[in-house]
């Protein structure tokens, strides 16, 4: 499985990595900013203009299937290790993922799963993102330079990656516990879901635990004891089996990454998320209040 990355690194701590010019094949920054159509926001403008230096631009648009009909299906393992090799990112590598959204953590949290669920445990996120870096006077910078390309081998951990299929039969069983990291609004389904022809709305049986909720008012990740308090709130027993749900599989990664910090690792995503659910399911398996009022 390779070297057991420490989960999350300060931005002191990597402006010493940079400071002592230690990015390189051993240590391997990533830009992984992704943003909603409604953000209107471009990742890859804004990575060209500024970022951490040394850092790479990974794209969650490109690192997938791109022949699914749903956005951010996973990539085969083939593909996912030509794409991070060819970011100079070998097995022995330490990577550290960031992203620039006001939350202070979007996209990064599905960068760092996918590293972890294709057999590479060496890798961390920034706490509190390039807002964090920014914030602390923390150097930027607009030069990129290609990384020289290295070989990567991916193992993809299955069970870590749940169907369409595997939620359905958890329906009747809820063998684990459904995590949804949307709004409650969206939840409820009372706010619209950020893509068109998609109601909000939720699973039958899963529990609502926004992503945002996870961060504190600094951008970076809650307290281990604060964090445990959120599930417990939420009526999510950190001791039972667990399985993240969102969008489309990007921030539900949060309570992966929350889960993984208070002693439960692995936990599994269901990649296709709402925006597979709501195309698929039947409407008895779309459950709104919006509907009830009607």
């Amino acid at each position: 499985m390779g070297v057991q990355a420490q989960t999350l690194v300060s931005a002191k701590w990597l402006a010493n990595m940079v400071k002592r010019n230690l990015v390189g094949p051993h240590l391997r920054i990533l830009d992984t900013s992704w943003y909603l159509p409604s953000m209107g926001r471009d990742a890859k403008k804004e990575f060209a203009q500024s970022h951490v230096p040394g850092a790479s631009y990974f794209d969650i648009d490109e690192c997938t299937d791109r022949t699914s009909p749903y956005d951010h299906t996973l990539p085969t393992e083939e593909f996912f290790a030509d794409y991070v090799g060819d970011l100079g990112i070998g097995n022995d590598c330490h990577v550290v993922v960031y992203d620039a959204s006001d939350f202070g953590a979007f996209s990064c949290t599905r960068v760092w799963w996918m590293f972890r669920l294709f057999g590479h445990p060496n890798v961390s996120v920034l706490n509190g993102g390039f807002r964090n870096w920014v914030g602390g006077g923390h150097p930027v910078s607009a030069a990129h330079s290609k990384p020289e390309s290295s070989k990567f081998t991916a193992t993809m951990n299955r069970p870590w990656a749940k169907s369409f299929e595997d939620i359905t039969d958890n329906i009747p069983t809820q063998k684990f516990q459904l995590v949804d990291v949307r709004s409650y609004e969206r939840f409820r389904g009372l706010e619209p879901e950020p893509r068109e022809g998609v109601d909000p709305g939720h699973i039958p049986g899963s529990r609502c635990m926004p992503f945002e909720m996870f961060l504190g008012e600094d951008g970076k990740m809650l307290p281990t004891d604060k964090l445990k308090q959120f599930f417990q709130e939420s009526q999510v027993d950190l001791g039972k089996p667990l399985c993240g749900t969102c969008g489309s599989g990007v921030t539900a990664c949060h309570m992966v990454l929350a889960a993984h910090l208070c002693g439960v690792p692995g936990v599994p995503v269901y990649v296709g998320s709402w925006f597979e659910w709501f195309s698929k399911a039947p409407p008895e398996h779309i459950l709104s209040e919006a509907k009830r009022e009607l």
